[in-house]
């Protein structure tokens, strides 16, 4: 009798994990330079420009609107976002592809009257079909790095794997600013990040599903696949996989609520060049491909490791070298994370040749967010990372399947 309730507890708990797969797909940096326009789009590319040229549209009581926005929220770099799931909004459920972000808290999706270039080449959710929609009459504005994005507030059943939501606040987006969204293959965005970092008036997704019961614990995790196509590992709701990665986990407590925040002791080229010596700020964000830090640091890093800088800003390493290069490891909680060449290059094929570059870029956070380091999914690709908000942690470990990191 006493084994049945044991597994009959085991079975309760697993049925409250919610899974949600993974799917990885090119970047929106990768599909522009295969399409010839990464150039052009970078060289024109200015974050600010459309807050600067419509600054006078906006109404007066929308002061948020005509600022630079929150400076810590244009961290988020569509333009690399490579891992991205599926959810359903009403009913009956309309899906999205959105990118689960933990740079970010709101969650928006194309609305069926937005005017854009980039709602035409996503799905847009149509509120006259849903019978469990609610109109909020707010607007609201979210700054990326290309200007803002601005909408409308509603509340809608939302479907997140197998569990269910009600009555969320989220954003119909009906103006999506620059090209990026138009080559993006997500539909929006689903933050993760902690509330105090919303543009939007409500509850983030995963505040409200632990509000509304729905997990056992207030954890959820990320699998990132470095490698291949098609699955791209999987988000879980709730708790952990422990099959997924090798025991022990290193913990990192959030120094900052807002972003998943966290102290960097030191970023280390193969043991011997350290930056933030002292210890450092760093951001853990799936909602950014590569891994970031301040223009200087990433600089000279970029000269220890041999990459070669293009005149739109990237870095290219010869792919025959990757082998050799040097190893760069980042120091939390006592712990050295170390990434090989093979694991901080990234690797695309255009025209049939095989091209090389550097995992590294610079982001220069302006005080008094900045300086920050920002481990995107470079970093986190090699890991298993948790999140945990009972206790405002952040933990890695090594992945089952993967050769040693932790060193």
């Amino acid at each position: 009798m006493r084994t049945r309730l044991i597994l009959l507890g085991l079975l309760g708990c697993v049925q409250s994990l919610v899974r949600v797969p993974l799917s990885r797909r090119p970047s929106v940096r990768s599909r522009l330079r295969a399409a010839d326009q990464l150039d052009q789009f970078l060289r024109q590319h200015q974050p600010d420009s459309f807050s600067r040229r419509y600054a006078h549209c906006y109404p007066p009581a929308q002061h948020f609107l005509r600022s630079a926005g929150r400076a810590t929220e244009s961290l988020y770099n569509f333009m690399d976002a490579q891992f991205f799931g599926v959810i359903s909004l009403g009913h009956p459920g309309q899906n999205f592809t959105v990118v689960f972000d933990t740079g970010s808290s709101d969650l928006w999706v194309p609305s069926s009257y937005c005017v854009s270039q980039a709602c035409a080449t996503h799905r847009k959710f149509k509120a006259f079909e849903s019978s469990t929609y609610s109109h909020d009459g707010r607007v609201f504005g979210i700054h990326y790095g290309s200007g803002h994005l601005l909408g409308v507030m509603a509340r809608e059943q939302l479907k997140v794997g197998s569990v269910t939501v009600q009555n969320q606040v989220f954003g119909e987006s009906v103006y999506e600013p620059g090209f990026s969204f138009v080559m993006a293959q997500f539909d929006g965005v689903l933050g993760l990040g902690f509330p105090q970092l919303a543009e939007e008036l409500g509850s983030p997704v995963f505040d409200s599903m632990v509000a509304q019961g729905l997990l056992d614990r207030p954890i959820f995790s990320f699998y990132l696949r470095s490698n291949g196509s098609g699955l791209g590992g999987e988000l879980l709701l709730g708790g952990v996989e422990e099959a997924r990665f090798v025991p022990p986990v290193t913990w990192a407590p959030v120094t900052q609520k807002g972003y998943w925040q966290i102290r960097l002791d030191a970023v280390a080229v193969q043991g011997a060049q350290r930056f933030c010596d002292r210890g450092c700020q760093a951001i853990v964000d799936t909602g950014t491909s590569l891994i970031g830090g301040p223009a200087g640091d990433i600089q000279l890093l970029q000269q220890l490791i041999g990459a070669t800088p293009t005149a739109v800003g990237e870095y290219l390493l010869d792919c025959a070298r990757i082998s050799s290069l040097p190893v760069v490891s980042f120091l939390i909680s006592g712990v050295e994370f170390a990434l090989s060449g093979e694991q901080y290059v990234r690797r695309e094929l255009l025209n049939n040749k095989q091209i090389c570059f550097s995992g590294f870029q610079a982001i220069d956070v302006p005080s008094p967010a900045g300086p920050v380091w920002i481990l995107g999914d470079v970093f986190l690709s090699q890991v298993y990372s948790i999140y945990d908000r009972a206790q405002n942690r952040v933990g890695f470990a090594r992945l089952a399947e993967a050769p040693e990191l932790i060193v």
